[in-house]
This record gives structure tokens, C-alpha cells and sequence, in this order.
């Protein structure tokens, strides 16, 4: 009998251990189901939530104009800065590189002919004036290499002057939010030899493209004697899209307003596959442009068409956005 009660508690004890170990295994799971969660593209998400721009007091330093400062003394940029009105740069909150767009200023630093270079004299010039200017230091440290990997394929301008951003490069990141300037996102790094300096002035962004109107096409016509056209087709034929007929009708639009106005459809195709064929393409779809317009009432004797392929290009096909501005449709004033 005591045997029997000694086996009936044993039993009971390994059920039990047995629970808990699964209970642990499932909180360990669920535990690496939130981490998870909390990479890749959640990091960022999560950077943002533990960095509040309304939270940083504003400045009422007299910042200039952008980049906004000079370089410290001794100091100059070592190759020509990177300067764009809009585009993205990655700056680091709690370690995670995260994106904001403005203006843009990238720079290598290094010292002038003649001068040494002291990496204690560019980050202690750099801190002082941030101090002077009432920017606020969200970070000083170190990105991972996890973190590296993560972002640096989003980064556009990966590799070129000043960039900013690597495992085991130290950050230092500051913001100085003004009521007139904005949100102005600084950071630097330095080793022994030569610095790294961004300097972002955030912007929404703001959309630049409009539709083509048949007044546009009338004043092109007027005053330069063409009208250069983007018109969609499918891919490889002549078959003019959506998009492509909605520009169609502002021809249309524009040859009514001026009933003695006449033009030649020029097709053309950039210098990708082989010369007949772009030729015969171009040639299909400045004619289907022409025939889009008799279908709306132009008198077809008001209009030619040719296509060109590529031997007319607008710019040297050496680049894809070369490429597509030498695909093109041009309207040319016969008259």
C-alpha cells in the first residue's frame, strides 16, 4: 500500500513538471513570436513611437540658410558634397536607422592643404555648436551589424559622399526643431583621418507632376514649333493605354481650338533591340495616335505621322532615364 501511494505521487510530480516545461516552452515561443514581430520592417514603426518631434523644445537660434553652418575652422569638404532638394536620409533613434526626407547635405570632412586633421577638434566643434544652437542629442553610439544589413538596401545613396551609417561607426545625432526652418536633423561621425557630416531639413513632399492641358500643347506648338509628348502604350505595341488617350484628347482639343493648325506625328524609341523593328513600332504608334484623332473629328489632312526609332534621340541613350526621354511622341508644326 505504501508502495502504491509512493508510485500514485511520483506519478503525479513528472505530470506536473511536465506541464510547467511545456507552459515555459510556450511562453518562450510566444516571446520570440513578439521579437519578431519587432524586426524588419516593424523597426521602424517602433523608433518612431519612441521618438515624438513635439516633445523636443524649439530653438530660437539664428540658423541661416541651409546647410545652415560652416565647417569648423581648418576644416573643408574633401570632394564635391551631395546636395539634393528632396530625398531620404537614415538617421539613428535608439540604434534604428530611420528615415526622413527633406533637403538634403552630405559631406566628407577633412582637413585643409597644409592643416593635420583631429578627430577630438571636428566632434568637440560640432557638440559646442549644437549646444549653441539648442539642438538636442537623440543618440551616441553604434548601429549593429543586424541593423546594418536591415536598412542599407533602402538606402539610396549608399556609399556616396558622406555617408553615415555603418556597424561599428560611432553616431552622433542631434535635431533642432524651429518654428521658421522647421525640423533640421543633424549627424556626424569622425575617425582619426577624416569626419561625415548630414544635415537634412525635413519637407513634406510635394507632388510636380501635372497633366499635359491643350493649352500647354498650343503654346509649345506656338512658340517652339513642337510639342514633346510622353503617350503610354503597351508594352512592344502600338496599342495607346488609358492614360495614353486621356493626352490624346488634349490634342484633339488643341487642333480644334485652331482649326488651321496642321502637325506631323513623329514616333520614337530609344536604341534597346533591333533598329527595324523600333522603327516599324514607332512608326504603328505615331499613326495610331493619328488615327485616335480622326476617330475625334480631325480632318486627317491636318495630319501626318513617321516614325524615327531611334535615330533622332533627344539625349545619348546611356542611362534608363535617358532611355525614356528618348521614348517620345512629337507633334510637329507643319504650318
Amino acid at each position: 500500500m505504501k508502495r502504491t501511494a509512493l508510485l500514485f505521487a511520483l506519478s503525479t510530480m513528472m505530470i506536473s513538471c511536465n506541464q510547467k516545461t511545456k507552459e515555459n516552452q510556450h511562453s518562450g515561443d510566444a516571446g520570440e513570436q513578439k521579437e519578431q514581430v519587432s524586426t524588419g520592417d516593424q523597426a521602424n514603426n517602433d523608433a518612431n513611437e519612441s521618438f515624438n518631434i513635439e516633445k523636443v523644445s524649439y530653438s530660437n537660434a539664428d540658423l541661416g540658410d541651409f546647410p545652415f553652418f560652416t565647417l569648423p575652422e581648418g576644416l573643408t569638404e574633401q570632394n564635391k558634397p551631395l546636395q539634393k532638394k528632396f530625398d531620404v536620409c537614415f538617421f539613428p533613434v535608439n540604434g534604428i536607422m530611420t528615415p526622413f526626407e527633406g533637403k538634403l547635405y552630405k559631406v566628407n570632412v577633412a582637413a585643409k592643404q597644409g592643416e593635420e586633421y583631429a578627430q577630438r577638434y571636428f566632434e568637440k566643434s560640432m557638440a559646442d555648436y549644437m549646444t549653441a544652437i539648442g539642438a538636442v542629442k537623440i543618440f551616441d553610439g553604434e548601429i549593429t551589424k543586424e541593423e546594418y544589413e536591415r536598412y542599407n538596401k533602402k538606402d539610396p545613396n549608399k556609399g556616396d559622399e558622406g555617408d553615415i551609417g555603418y556597424e561599428g561607426e560611432n553616431i552622433k545625432f542631434y535635431v533642432v526643431r524651429t518654428k521658421d526652418k522647421g525640423n533640421i536633423y543633424i549627424q556626424f561621425s569622425s575617425n582619426n583621418a577624416t569626419g561625415k557630416l548630414n544635415i537634412l531639413q525635413e519637407e513634406a513632399f510635394k507632388q510636380t507632376i501635372t497633366k499635359v492641358t491643350a493649352d500647354e500643347i498650343s503654346k509649345d506648338l506656338s512658340e517652339k514649333g513642337k510639342s514633346i509628348l510622353y503617350i503610354n502604350f503597351d508594352v512592344d505595341k502600338a496599342n495607346v493605354s488609358a492614360d495614353g488617350k486621356e493626352l490624346v484628347d488634349e490634342i484633339a482639343k488643341a487642333l480644334k481650338n485652331n482649326t488651321g493648325l496642321k502637325i506631323a506625328i513623329e514616333g520614337h524609341t530609344d536604341n534597346t533591340g533591333d533598329a527595324t523593328h523600333n522603327k516599324k513600332l514607332s512608326n504603328d504608334r505615331a499613326h495610331a495616335v493619328l488615327s485616335l484623332l480622326t476617330m475625334q473629328g480631325i480632318d486627317k489632312s491636318r495630319l501626318s505621322a513617321t516614325g524615327f526609332g531611334a535615330e533622332r534621340p533627344l539625349v545619348a541613350n546611356d542611362s534608363e532615364a535617358n532611355k525614356a526621354k528618348n521614348r517620345r511622341v512629337e507633334l510637329v508644326k507643319v504650318n
